[in-house]
């Protein structure tokens, strides 16, 4: 436990006292922010405000991780290594995005393509690597079956090994891709994605105590209503880094933004995000606990494929967030809200987890 907590706590230092550093790094160097012409008139002001804030969210979150195996006195697990490299190799495909706009001084970064081809390649290499390295159990960081509270019977390998981890790579892309995506959309307003990530991140920290604490190499004695999960406890840390870091960056990316995390920070969490879910066997929970990004994406592609149709739109501006800013919400207000909705998904999410370990 002390482990965890010294994760969260260097993680939300190195955020809370490195981030004005970083700020007055990026307005020395005049790295700020494009708006989109098309958006809210409100957002025109915030042109110029330092991003690639996911920096500082990537740094405090492995130097947090680090720092917590100076506590246990043993290297990380090979499921912790993984989800940090799925969210700095994300991380590292949206600051070349960030990077890109603020060169060429447009709204609009890296093309679609270069982003895709990026992602996939960091998303399989996980995937591939995620299947390897069995424990002294056999298990690996991975499974090939769909999971929602804990494995089910569905096996993406009943065809054979081969066409499996061909089907679970697609599997774990479509994640990773989905996640990463749905926490950039939600990075539309001021501490919005990053007080979403705080929430989600906060409650993965309860799963991954909870499933450490009834690991079938603990309770075996009651295996069935054990969780097989390779690395709980590293899992557990990397969470706990997460928000340990949301919490610091939140200080500074709060209404009035000082900084922002930029597609740098909302890949990177949204990688993270997927990473966890798939290795802790919690994919489909995933989305009641992170709720509100898939409330994000859901009125994005209502939008999207309404319009294609009929030539209409549902919302007044997607993602949902700026539709109730054109209604004439505060900022702050649908911050708040949002964040308010986040707390109930998760805590919802939280509640069928726990549901089905005591019914089962």
């Amino acid at each position: 436990m002390i482990s965890i907590i010294v994760s969260g706590a260097v993680a939300l230092l190195v955020a809370l006292f490195g981030t004005p550093l970083f700020i007055k790094f990026l307005v020395r160097k005049q790295y700020g922010q494009f708006i989109r012409q098309d958006g809210p008139e409100s957002h025109l002001t915030k042109r110029g405000t330092p991003t690639m804030g996911g920096v500082i969210i990537i740094l405090a979150t492995v130097v947090g991780w680090l720092a917590s195996y100076l506590v246990l006195g043993r290297p990380p697990a090979v499921s912790a290594i993984l989800v940090i490299g799925l969210m700095v190799g994300l991380g590292l495909i949206g600051f070349l995005d960030d990077f890109t706009k603020i060169r060429k001084e447009r709204s609009l970064g890296l093309s679609p393509s270069w982003k895709i081809v990026g992602q996939g390649v960091i998303g399989i290499t996980f995937s591939v690597l995620a299947l390897q390295f069995k424990d002294a159990d056999g298990r690996t960081p991975a499974s090939t079956k769909v999971s929602f509270l804990r494995d089910t019977n569905i096996d993406l390998a009943f065809a054979g090994t081969a066409i499996g981890v061909v089907l679970f790579v697609v599997w774990a892309n479509f994640l990773i891709t989905a996640w990463s995506n749905a926490v950039n959309l939600t990075d539309g307003l001021d501490g919005l994605a990053t007080g979403g990530a705080l929430v989600v991140f906060g409650t993965y920290v309860i799963v991954g105590i909870w499933q450490t604490n009834q690991s079938c190499r603990v309770v075996s004695s009651i295996a069935s209503n054990c969780y097989e999960v390779r690395d709980p406890r590293d899992l557990t840390i990397v969470a706990a880094a997460i928000t340990g870091a949301c919490v610091g960056f939140l200080w500074w990316n709060a209404n009035p933004a000082q900084i922002f995390m930029g597609d740098t920070g909302s890949l990177a969490l949204g990688g993270a995000l997927a990473g966890i879910s798939i290795l802790s066997r919690t994919e489909v929970l995933a989305v009641i606990i992170g709720g509100l990004f898939v409330i994000i994406v859901i009125s994005d592609v209502i939008q999207i494929g309404f319009f294609k149709m009929t030539g209409r739109r549902v919302f007044r501006m997607a993602p949902l967030h700026h539709h109730f800013e054109l209604k004439g919400w505060g900022e702050v207000t649908i911050v708040i809200r949002f964040w308010l909705i986040a707390v109930l998904l998760a805590a919802a999410g939280l509640g069928v987890f726990y549901a089905q370990w005591v019914v089962s």
